[in-house]
């Protein structure tokens, strides 16, 4: 028996991947996080199958379901919103079947930031522009963020930023980026991104808050921060430079070829 922790994506359904999908019609148990994880999705379970959300349970009471699977040699598809490496608490949950000898595995699923991007047509590391990215959450009351993951830090990089859990936090996000970023910095409110009823509102730091408040957003939102969002007057990269040699076109050998 195995439990296997499964990304579904950001929103859309299609968006699961291959192998996901299939671990998914064919365990006798689903538990899934019913606040972020399409309904569509775990419709794929088996007719006889167990299917769960664990929105409102307990670390405690998840476990004690999956024991239950155990028991009965039954594979478990825990299905979690993004990707689960992500913000997405299942180090607690192996940690816990660890302690129980329970195996499980882990199927990777397209992130927030990614699906976000992709429905904007935007790439977040533009050559000279930005070519780091930052996936990061601020302190709140579910918990802190570490003495030097504070945004004032991560905000010296000015790389392109995706600030997950944040939506209420924006005073905070503005105070702590404007000093490196500017007042005028392109910044995208992705809500609910890849769903049927997604919104992109497309704004600066200073003017975040007010759009946010105006559109009534105060959850499932990330904020993506950077000069990437705004700038057209990049370079082209080298990758693709009919003068850029690699190992897999070697414009020198070919030019020394032609003159010969």
């Amino acid at each position: 028996m195995t439990v296997y922790f499964i990304g579904a994506g950001p929103g859309a359904p299609d968006l699961i991947t291959v192998r996901g999908l299939k671990l998914i019609e064919r365990c006798p148990v689903c538990l899934y996080a019913g606040s972020l994880v399409p309904e569509e999705i775990v419709k794929a379970a088996p007719e006889d199958a167990l299917v769960r959300d664990t929105a409102p349970m307990h670390l405690t009471e998840i476990i004690a379901e999956m024991e239950k699977a155990h028991a009965a040699g039954q594979d478990v598809a825990r299905v979690h919103s993004g990707d689960p490496a992500i913000y997405g608490a299942i180090a607690e949950q192996m940690r816990r079947l660890d302690a129980l000898g329970i195996d499980y595995e882990v199927v990777p699923g397209v992130p927030a930031f990614a699906g976000a991007a992709a429905r904007l047509a935007t790439e977040l590391t533009l050559p000279e522009i930005a070519q780091t990215v930052i996936i990061t959450r601020t302190g709140m009351k579910a918990s802190s963020m570490p003495e030097f993951e504070q945004l004032e830090i991560l905000g010296q990089s000015r790389a392109t930023l995706a600030i997950h859990l944040s939506i209420r936090n924006l005073d905070y996000v503005r105070r702590a980026l404007e000093p490196y970023y500017g007042a005028d910095c392109p910044v995208v409110i992705a809500y609910r991104a890849t769903w049927p009823d997604e919104l992109f509102i497309r704004t600066t730091l200073e003017g975040m808050k007010e759009e946010v408040r105006a559109h009534k957003i105060t959850r499932t939102a990330l904020i993506l921060v950077g000069k990437v969002f705004g700038e057209a007057n990049f370079r082209d990269s080298d990758l693709y430079n009919a003068d850029y040699s690699h190992v897999l076109r070697n414009v020198g050998k070919k030019k020394k070829a032609k003159a010969g």
